[in-house]
């Protein structure tokens, strides 16, 4: 068996399967191991031993065979928000407790039909509202990154994902992204995470948010990985209304790393106010990056960039106030114990009231005010129009030559778990000010890590391309990728 496999990426361990140099049963228990000495972390909240164990040795009948897709062998961890059969699937929420689904999403499916293997189920924020991964009813997940023996936020709502990944519990991670949810925390972590275009990957059996803006993506070690596992989560589904019936590229064939010729924006909306002067040099590093690797570089306007953030937090909560009212203690999941008496008003009521987080309750009732008599066009239907005027700034962009959009992932570096828990929500929201745009827009986004800050800490640069062309966006961050050499991993102290 090859030595310190934890360390091996998709890419790498999906070769050293089908030379022969390791099994997937050999692999998988090195990762079972692992996640078992990191209880500190918090990252998984239901492990699947039994399950990985037969599905490793699925694989290794299949590699033997000689006709193994990419993934197959290699060890995952689900986000708790992907319905999986038989398996606890709570979106992190009280109100889910006790709910095994009787299907299988479709990107578990799709993921366990190429030969994954699932390791477990991630932690994350509650119904995957929260930027800190402070919100889930485990518990915080906590960033295999430390500074000063203070415990810091892996980011969020993919808290779980990103931790796993970083501190080498998993190969690859499913994550969901409505604003961020995917790009936040792998910049918080030093780790690769892409939001595809709108559409791209099904959302069927992936527990709802905000419908018009979710959208499920891989979690990775680096780039080329993520290009292998978008592709085994990507295509056409018919149960899912919004999937588009579009051909699925190799991701993984657009990676030659040649950009020359490309043109990437630089808005200049988007250094804002306040920036942290790091932020900014790291965005000027990227910039040169690119221009050294033979990319034009092209300063650009998205003039409404400024009212995202806004028109994001009317149009989420919006959503997730008619998505989360089918929780209602009724038919699955948590259910109050009543008092003599009480009807199912009061059952509805106090279901509620228990089953859901603050963060939760706070977003269904900002949701369900937007959405009322005298104030749905006052909020709701003005926020929908600020979307559009989004999307139509992109839409110029690209129509323009621009190819991709280089921007930081995040305003800071990871913050430390409690710091910003009891402040105004609204200092938390402003974590998805880079990322939010791309939701709205119904974009392809990745974050790619590219240095350290002062601290330590890794922090991400975000690239934004077309519609449909993630192959183009993964190529571009495979040259950003080369040229930021980030190789920094977390020591290990969990």
């Amino acid at each position: 068996m090859m030595t310190d496999t934890t360390n091996l990426t998709i890419a790498g361990a999906r070769d050293a399967l089908r030379r022969g140099d390791l099994t997937s049963a050999e692999l998988t228990q090195t990762y079972l191991t692992a996640i078992d000495a990191a209880d500190a972390l918090n990252a998984f909240v239901h492990k699947t031993p039994e399950i990985a164990k037969s599905q490793a040795e699925a694989a290794d009948q299949r590699l033997k065979a000689g006709n193994a897709p990419d993934l197959c062998g290699i060890p995952l961890g689900i986000k708790d928000l992907f319905c999986t059969k038989g398996v606890p699937s709570q979106a992190a929420s009280r109100i889910l407790e006790g709910f095994l689904p009787e299907y299988e999403s479709t990107v578990t499916t799709q993921l366990f039909d190429a030969g994954a293997v699932m390791l477990g189920k991630l932690n994350m924020d509650e119904f995957a509202m929260g930027s800190s991964n402070e919100t889930s009813v485990y518990g915080d997940a906590v960033n295999p990154w430390r500074v000063d023996d203070r415990k810091l936020t892996p980011g969020g709502s993919s808290g779980g994902s990103a931790a796993a990944v970083a501190a080498g519990l998993c190969l690859g991670a499913t994550g969901t992204d409505t604003g961020g949810s995917i790009r936040q925390p792998a910049a918080f972590t030093g780790i690769t995470g892409i939001k595809p275009t709108y559409g791209r990957v099904s959302r069927w059996g992936v527990v709802a948010f905000a419908s018009s803006l979710d959208q499920a993506g891989p979690m990775t070690r680096d780039v080329r990985d993520a290009a292998i596992m978008l592709r085994a989560m990507s295509g056409f589904d018919p149960k899912d209304s919004t999937s588009a019936d579009l051909p699925v590229p190799d991701f993984e064939a657009a990676l030659t790393g040649d950009i020359r010729g490309k043109v990437i924006g630089i808005p200049r909306e988007y250094r804002m106010d306040g920036m942290p002067a790091e932020i900014g040099k790291l965005w000027d590093d990227g910039t040169a990056m690119l221009r050294d690797a033979g990319a034009e570089i092209r300063d650009i306007s998205l003039p409404h960039t400024q009212y995202a953030l806004p028109a994001y937090y009317v149009i989420a909560p919006a959503e997730a106030s008619s998505n989360l009212a089918r929780y209602d203690g009724v038919r699955f999941g948590h259910r109050a114990t009543l008092a003599p008496g009480d009807g199912i008003t009061e059952m509805y009521e106090k279901t509620r009231a228990e089953g859901f987080g603050a963060e939760v309750q706070r977003r269904i009732m900002v949701g369900t005010y937007v959405l009322s008599a005298g104030f749905y066009d006052a909020y709701y239907n003005r926020a929908r129009r600020v979307r559009a005027l989004i999307k139509r700034d992109f839409d110029t962009v690209f129509a323009d030559g621009v190819d991709a959009i280089l921007t930081p992932a995040t305003p800071s570096a990871a913050f430390g778990l409690g710091e910003m828990a009891d402040a105004d929500p609204i200092k938390m929201y402003l974590n998805d000010v880079f990322t939010v745009t791309v939701n709205l827009a119904g974009l392809p986004g990745i974050s790619v890590p590219a240095g350290l800050d002062a601290q330590g800490l890794p922090l991400g640069l975000q690239l934004i391309g077309r519609p449909w062309e993630e192959g183009d966006l993964l190529n571009v961050a495979y040259s950003l990728e080369r040229a930021a050499g980030f190789v920094a991993k977390p020591d290990r102290w969990w």
